[in-house]
């Protein structure tokens, strides 16, 4: 076991090094760069506006950012949309937690956030995208994404209450 562990860490060592991207167009831009990452503001969507991860504890959020590909959409300097992907920048790509703040929504923000992610040069290639929403279809179709189109093939172990509290 040790030398399996051995040899999973040299490999760790050796993942894709990426440069940071990154687009402005009047007084927005989206940024690959974590750095710039509110994650505070990001966490606070997350766990309390999303749907999909409410209440999810601020550490579960901050160790997500750090094993992904992330891009931050801003307004000036304050954080008002977000997206991240986990990949092996090979063969698969997850698309998750993608949001717009409400203020923001209608003014082909989204568009632009999936635009930019869509088109990463990493993420070129890849044989298959997966994406989990209950809204927004329209949006996402506009980017190739499609029902699945054998559900049978398909399979999850999936936990609803991960992240309750007991108060």
């Amino acid at each position: 076991m040790a030398i399996i562990f051995s040899l999973l860490t040299v490999r760790v060592n050796e993942c894709i090094k990426m440069k940071i991207l990154e687009i402005s167009f009047g007084e927005y831009y989206i940024t690959t760069d974590k750095t710039k990452l509110d994650i505070v503001a990001i966490h606070d969507f997350l766990s309390k506006y999303s749907g999909w991860s409410d209440n999810i504890p601020f550490d579960r959020v901050k160790i997500s950012i750090d094993n992904s590909l992330n891009f931050g959409l801003f307004h000036k300097d304050q954080q008002i949309g977000f997206a991240r992907v986990i990949s092996d920048f090979s063969t698969i790509a997850y698309l998750g937690d993608i949001y717009v703040l409400d203020k923001y929504r209608g003014q082909g923000l989204s568009k632009k956030l999936m635009t930019f992610v869509m088109g990463h040069p990493n993420l070129q290639g890849l044989r298959r995208w997966i994406l989990l929403t209950s809204t927004a279809d329209w949006l996402y179709e506009k980017y190739g994404f499609t029902k699945l189109p054998s559900p049978e093939l398909y399979m999850e172990l999936f936990n609803s209450n991960v992240y309750k509290t007991d108060k």
